[in-house]
């Protein structure tokens, strides 16, 4: 919550700035709006936006997490529903043999 106090902080030093701009006898409203934009607004926004990077990888990693264990979860369910012989190969946790057997040289 640290982050909020800078940013109002900030953003409230680029209007101060802007409203100078603004008010004297040689700005224009024009260059104070571009004062506040360039200033203010777009620094901040990069600034918070690379802030909240480690929020966003660690929602995603929740998500994908949380999908992954309900895909575990329904396919355990459909194999027990299924019953003990399901037909798919190796599920007896058995090792498998090799399909095709070493070459050897003859002696």
């Amino acid at each position: 919550m640290f982050i909020h106090l800078i940013v109002i902080g900030w953003l409230y030093v680029a209007l101060m700035m802007a409203v100078a701009e603004a008010t004297n006898t040689t700005g224009t409203v024009l260059g104070a709006i571009f004062t506040f934009l360039l200033y203010g607004l777009a620094p901040v926004a990069l600034v918070v936006y690379l802030m909240g990077t480690p929020g966003r990888r660690r929602a995603i990693r929740e998500r994908e997490e949380k999908a992954q264990e309900e895909a575990r979860r329904a396919a355990s369910e459909a194999a027990a529903a299924a019953g003990a012989d399901s037909g798919l190969p190796d599920q007896r946790g058995e090792t498998p043999a090799d399909a095709v057997p070493p070459v050897r040289k003859e002696p």
